[in-house]
């Protein structure tokens, strides 16, 4: 008896050794990441068309920030650097940050590995709404200074989601499994209905596929003002259930018997994952591959609990998105720009692919 006690002390502080390591590298990881962010963010500031020196870049920010009071700083390196760039930097990596997150809340929610935050059609009905909004000409038209698009895109994408959640309810409960059709079904839809759109007003196509291909062309401080609402309560409601969304990938059975509301939680959960996807998109355009790949990464390196992969999942999404988006003004000559969507399709596919081949098990969650 006492040797068994010994073991059991034995093991136990074993268990308590591990968790300590498990927090500490856990720490070190997300100070280092977190560390690496802010750095790309001041160095994809720095990059662009015209060159201004790095301490002129620093500077820019922090006067504009309000950090710093600085006279030496003309007003064409802080009106490029911190109304242009840093603004359309921020938001970039806002954007990914909300679609790597709502990418693992959707993994875990749908118990699919291949699941994205366009799975469910959000994505395609705020594509649908800013489609409408540019063959009505409502394109160069603002509201409270803020472009007409953006609040068409993410009604439509709010409309999407009711009418998902409308149709995938079975007998008052929403489903995993109708969830999954319903959303395909709308997602077909809409995109038959964008399709019709761009055949209806040929004027407007190339305004639309442009959309349609996720683009930060354009953006500054207003849109990520009019974004980050919707992408801090998103962000609340997910981290709030994580716990839960632990229990409920077990299963809905094993998830009821630990005390789990499965249906409040998925639908809370499912409201979180679309805000911050209907926030994301209807400032970018529709952009791929972030909330499929990032998750799949972080699940490989750190586990599958999700505080850990929402979070871990938020910063990588947004170092992915922040470069995408670097390469995609930079890449071609004579100030073309280059689609966003485009190079996370181009990276992220083969990418994928990539991270299927090297695991055995590689269609089924950890």
């Amino acid at each position: 008896m006492p040797e068994e006690v010994k073991q059991s002390s034995s093991s136990l502080g074993e268990l308590r050794s591990q968790l300590a390591a498990s927090r500490r590298t856990f720490a070190l990881a997300l100070l280092a990441l977190t560390l690496v962010s802010v750095l790309s963010i001041v160095a994809a500031t720095g990059v662009g068309r015209l060159h201004f020196p790095w301490k002129t870049v620093i500077e820019a920010i922090g006067e504009g920030l309000g950090f710093l009071q600085s006279d030496t700083v003309e007003r064409t390196p802080l009106l490029v650097v911190f109304d242009i760039r840093l603004s359309r930097v921020v938001l970039s990596f806002l954007v990914g940050s909300a679609l790597g997150v709502a990418g693992s809340v959707f993994q875990g929610i749908l118990r699919n590995p291949l699941a994205d935050p366009f799975t469910i059609g959000v994505a395609s009905g705020a594509a649908f709404g800013a489609a409408l909004a540019l063959a009505f000409g409502l394109g160069g038209t603002s509201y409270l200074g803020l472009g007409t698009i953006p609040l068409v895109a993410l009604m439509g994408a709010l409309g999407a989601l009711s009418l998902v959640v409308m149709l995938g309810r079975v007998q008052g409960r929403v489903r995993r499994d109708t969830l999954i059709l319903a959303g395909i079904v709308v997602a077909t839809f809409l995109s038959a209905l964008i399709a019709l759109v761009k055949a209806l007003d040929e004027e407007a196509v190339s305004a639309i596929v442009f959309w349609v291909m996720g683009s930060f062309q354009g953006r500054g401080w207003i849109h990520v003002g009019f974004s980050l609402p919707y992408l801090l309560l998103g962000l609340f409601l997910v981290l709030r259930l994580s716990r839960e969304l632990d229990i409920l990938t077990l299963g809905e059975v094993q998830a009821r018997q630990l005390g789990v509301e499965v249906e409040k939680v998925r639908s809370h959960l499912l409201i979180g994952g679309s805000l911050l996807t209907a926030a994301a998109v209807s400032v970018s355009g529709v952009i791929g591959f972030v909330g499929l790949v990032i998750p799949h990464l972080v699940r490989m390196c750190l586990g599958a609990t999700h505080q850990r992969l929402m979070i871990f999942s938020a910063l990588l999404g947004g170092l992915a998105l922040l470069w995408s988006d670097v390469v995609a003004r930079t890449l071609l000559p004579g100030g073309e720009e280059l689609p966003v969507g485009v190079v996370t399709a181009l990276v992220g596919g083969p990418f994928f692919c990539l991270l299927l081949k090297r695991r055995k098990g590689g269609m089924i969650l950890d």
